[in-house]
């Protein structure tokens, strides 16, 4: 029963949290799960990490002191100290890009009941000179029902409410050095100064961030698309008309070869790099010709060696490489081993027309 002893109370808390802290990691670790396959079904999110943690006791306790227990004795109103800790389970959401937040309340939306939401980045940017913590918070409860919840120690494990964290890594990262800032009501103004500008530049890296994702998929898809061209002259004479082999045209290329794969933009550039490594200058238009013409005999080499050589697989990486040097075996040599040369030199005497 609700009091005005706040040691009484404190009390109660303590045992209320023993009791109930198996559940609540539980309840915790589904939670974790949910949001982990919730996100991975949406689509168009890049999640850096989640994670989560239950609220130790004395965190609690001080937390209700500061925000709730003045206010609730000078108006007389009893009060038990966990109807006010909405946090005991707390979940992070550290996504790459601001657009990215309001995707991911969107998702959350659909699967969990919303009690409150507090947008801290709009509390922030809508105080002039004001500076500190971005991000979302969402008050959040689970919308099974207890039948459909599985049981610890007679609790129903998803039956707890808890705090979603949703954050850029950027904010995250403000985050964790605004909480090293004291004495923040008391700092002298020329430090204030600082500390906003400094807040500015973070901001604006969110944005950059974000502005440069955007170009860069712009960039993907003004790509120009040589797959339905026809040849260029040999390789050993410059073409009249064309541009060198970049990451956003190879993509264009392999893409139409490979449309099921893919290509991790790391290994595409390492890849793009060894091409011209091997043959300087390349243009998007030999490059996708190489392929176009060599690469039905080089299916016909893969289909064999996965067949007959014990679980071998050759990926669309193989692929090209095989195809880049079946198209001119001098200028490409480097592009394959000693042994997968030699290896695909055999299968071609016995099997190329």
């Amino acid at each position: 029963m609700a009091s005005l002893d706040f040691d009484f109370e404190e009390a109660a808390f303590h045992g209320f949290h023993a009791q109930h802290r198996q559940g609540m990691e539980a309840a915790l670790a589904q939670y974790l799960a949910t949001l982990t396959e919730v996100l991975a079904q949406a689509g168009g999110i890049e999640v850096s990490r989640i994670e989560g943690r239950i609220k130790e006791k004395t965190e609690c306790v001080r937390k209700f002191s500061r925000k709730y227990r003045t206010a609730l004795e000078e108006s007389n109103t009893p009060y038990t100290i966990a109807a006010y800790i909405s946090d005991l389970i707390g979940v992070r959401v550290v996504c790459l890009y601001e657009d990215e937040i309001e995707k991911i309340m969107q998702a959350v939306r659909q699967h969990f009941e919303v009690m409150d939401v507090t947008d801290k980045t709009a509390a922030v940017e809508g105080t002039e000179g004001a500076f500190g913590y971005k991000g979302l918070h969402l008050d959040l409860k689970p919308r099974w029902t207890p039948q459909m919840a599985p049981v610890l120690h007679g609790l129903p494990v998803v039956g707890y409410p808890f705090e979603l964290q949703v954050r850029t890594i950027v904010q995250d990262a403000w985050a964790v050095l605004d909480h090293k800032i004291k004495y923040k009501k008391s700092i002298p103004s020329p430090l204030k100064r600082r500390i906003n500008v400094l807040a500015a530049l973070f901001e604006l890296a969110d944005r950059e961030f974000r502005q440069i994702r955007d170009a860069t998929e712009a960039q993907l898809l003004a790509a120009p698309d040589e797959t339905t061209i026809t040849p260029e002259p040999p390789l050993e004479q410059a073409p009249v008309v064309s541009s060198d082999l970049n990451a956003f045209t190879f993509l264009k290329i392999a893409s139409h070869f490979f449309n099921d794969y893919a290509f991790e933009p790391r290994r595409v550039d390492s890849f793009v790099a060894d091409i011209h490594g091997w043959s300087p200058g390349i243009t998007r238009t030999r490059f996708n010709t190489l392929l176009r013409e060599n690469i039905g005999t080089v299916k016909r080499y893969k289909q064999y060696i996965e067949e007959q050589r014990g679980g071998r697989r050759l990926n669309p990486y193989a692929v090209m490489r095989h195809s880049l040097y079946l198209g001119h075996k001098e200028i490409f040599a480097a592009a394959l081993g000693r042994f997968a040369c030699d290896t695909f030199e055999a299968w071609l005497r016995e099997h190329k027309p």
